[in-house]
C-alpha cells in the first residue's frame, strides 16, 4: 500500500515563507510525475506546480516566481518552497504522484491527505 503524507503547513504572515514536504512510502518501484494542488474554501481545486518524470516543470501563473517545486528521488519526497506568501495563497495543499508499483510501466495516481496553509496578518 502506498501512502503520501504532507507536512510543513501552518500559519504565516504575508510575505513569509513555508516549505511543504510530501513523502511517499510503501512498495514503490518508481515515482513518475508529481504535483502540488490547493483548494481554498468555496473554490475548486487548482494545480499549483507540477514536475514531469522528465523534469519539466509547470507553475500556476499566480505562483510563478514565488513557489518552487523540487524532488528528492532517493527519499521519495517532493517539496514545495513557498516564498512571498499572500493571503490568497490560503488553502489546503495536497500532493499528487503517479507511481509505478512494479517494473511493468503501469502507473497509479495517489493523493496525500492535505496540509493547511493560512496566510494572514
Amino acid at each position: 500500500q502506498v501512502q503520501l503524507v504532507e507536512s510543513g503547513g501552518g500559519s504565516v504572515q504575508p510575505g513569509g515563507s513555508l516549505r511543504l514536504s510530501c513523502v511517499a512510502s510503501g512498495s514503490i518501484f518508481r515515482i513518475h510525475s508529481v504535483g502540488w494542488y490547493r483548494q481554498a474554501p468555496g473554490k475548486q481545486r487548482e494545480l499549483v506546480a507540477a514536475q514531469s518524470s522528465g523534469g519539466s516543470i509547470n507553475y500556476a501563473d499566480s505562483v510563478r516566481g514565488r513557489f518552487t517545486i523540487s524532488r528528492d528521488n532517493a527519499k521519495n519526497t517532493v517539496y514545495l518552497q513557498m516564498n512571498s506568501l499572500k493571503p490568497e495563497d490560503t488553502a489546503v495543499y495536497s500532493c499528487n504522484a503517479n507511481i509505478e508499483l512494479n517494473d511493468n510501466g503501469i502507473q497509479r495516481s495517489y493523493w496525500g491527505q492535505g496540509t493547511q496553509v493560512t496566510v494572514s496578518s
